[in-house]
């Protein structure tokens, strides 16, 4: 009897121990399968990393052209002129931060409520912008004709592919804040901690 209470309790145990097949597991989700791996979450902030130190470090160099250019969204008032020149000197150094966040890791969900911010307002400034131009010369026929300086460091662009281009950071923004993976979260790459939780509960598996 002891025998059979020990069998059935190692038997119970190990239904236990294997458990139904979590969701995650079954691999039924082809974004949640893609987004465990961490890749997704590596390469946004990677690339918003770098692309807003590229903005920030183009402005800090020269914070005149940069007002120049924050005038002609008229997205703020001219007067008082203290207002738009803080702007125009505490913007770039926001963006410096916000891509050592992206790149550190540390903030990184402030990092990207902050880079969607700022997306959101200078997007439709952009695309007001481009449609202001169109016709003030003989080549901007249409929108995606206008090639004007957006501020952001590049230079003149089109205005149709700096669009575009806004959205793809949008989009890595949104998932840098809403992606739930642990992985290349952090400078230092972290373990997984699924087989941590497994090599303590098994300790008999690393020897």
């Amino acid at each position: 009897m002891a025998g059979g209470r020990t069998a059935r309790s190692g038997w119970g145990r190990a239904i236990m121990a294997e458990g139904p097949t979590p969701p995650s597991a079954k691999g039924s989700n082809p974004i949640a399968r893609l987004d465990a791996t961490g890749i997704p979450m590596l390469v946004a902030r990677l690339v918003l990393g770098f692309v807003f130190l590229s903005y920030g470090l183009e402005k800090v160099q020269d914070p005149v052209a940069f007002l120049k250019v924050l005038k002609t969204y008229d997205l703020l008032p001219l007067q008082p002129p203290e207002l738009i020149n803080s702007i125009a000197v505490s913007l770039p150094w926001i963006e410096l931060l916000i891509g050592i966040a992206f790149l550190s890791g540390a903030g990184l969900r402030g990092a990207a409520t902050a880079a969607t911010g700022m997306l959101l307002v200078f997007t439709p400034a952009v695309l007001r912008l481009g449609i202001s131009l169109i016709g003030s010369k003989p080549e901007f026929v249409g929108l995606c004709d206008v090639v004007a300086d957006c501020g952001c460091g590049s230079g003149p662009l089109p205005i149709c592919e700096k669009l575009v281009s806004n959205l793809g950071l949008l989009a890595l923004s949104a998932w840098a804040f809403f992606s739930p993976s642990e992985r290349f979260r952090g400078f230092v790459l972290k373990k997984d901690s699924t087989s941590e939780n497994r090599t303590a509960g098994n300790p008999e598996e690393g020897h």
